[in-house]
């Protein structure tokens, strides 16, 4: 970046004008440090940005993919994905009492930070008090990219063994994209019929895509 003058390369316009300041590619080549013979640090992270359609698909790759895909070698790959973890954590973080769940918003809001932009299928359960408190999530499959099995029965063990009066289920969809498939909405009317039976309520069932989500109960297929 010795092309760039001294007040436009990121690291001393951090320095300078805060980390506000800068794009997304400059933060990027910041954590990427230096270039590579071929491409200088801005060039290497306005690449890697393209390729992966921005911030939201680069935080769905691994430190593995990042080095085979870009040419970054193990060290600078691990730097970005620790960034963006750290980042991911920072919201996720919550402080002082526990989140109450009043509607999909505050399902999402909780859950989005610490699940949105998955690579592979997950899905959960958030366990909620009498009162609609979370007090456990419990990630119960880890699926492949595009598929992920999940059972009544394995949700509600779950959820009786810890004690919960009700539950929001939540899954991941690899692609991006949180429309509900037919599956989705066949399995969330099999957890409503289950629920009652056992008197544990199901709030709701959640698709989280890349930080956006539908809500099944919000899209009336509840």
């Amino acid at each position: 970046m010795e092309r760039l003058l001294p007040d436009d390369r990121p690291r001393e316009k951090l320095l300078r004008h805060g980390a506000a300041a800068l794009g997304d590619n400059e933060l990027v080549a910041i954590l990427v440090g230096v270039g590579t013979q071929r491409a200088d640090a801005l060039t290497l992270a306005t690449e890697l940005l393209a390729a992966h359609d921005g911030l939201s698909g680069l935080a769905r790759v691994d430190a593995e993919r990042l080095m085979r895909e870009s040419g970054l070698g193990a060290a600078r790959a691990a730097r970005v994905v620790a960034a963006i973890e750290l980042g991911r954590r920072t919201f996720a973080h919550q402080r002082g009492a526990r989140i109450r769940i009043d509607g999909p918003g505050d399902a999402a809001a909780y859950l989005l930070p610490r699940f949105g932009s998955s690579e592979v299928e997950r899905c959960g359960v958030l366990m909620l008090d009498a009162k609609h408190h979370v007090f456990r999530t419990c990630v119960l499959t880890v699926g492949t990219s595009n598929m992920s099995i999940l059972e009544p029965r394995d949700v509600f063990r779950e959820a009786a063994r810890s004690g919960a009066a009700a539950i929001v289920v939540f899954h991941t969809h690899p692609s991006g994209d949180p429309t509900p498939s037919q599956d989705d909405v066949v399995l969330t009317r099999r957890l409503l019929a289950a629920g009652s039976v056992l008197g544990i309520d199901v709030v709701d069932h959640l698709v989280l895509g890349d930080m956006t989500y539908v809500s099944l109960k919000e899209s009336r297929q509840l």
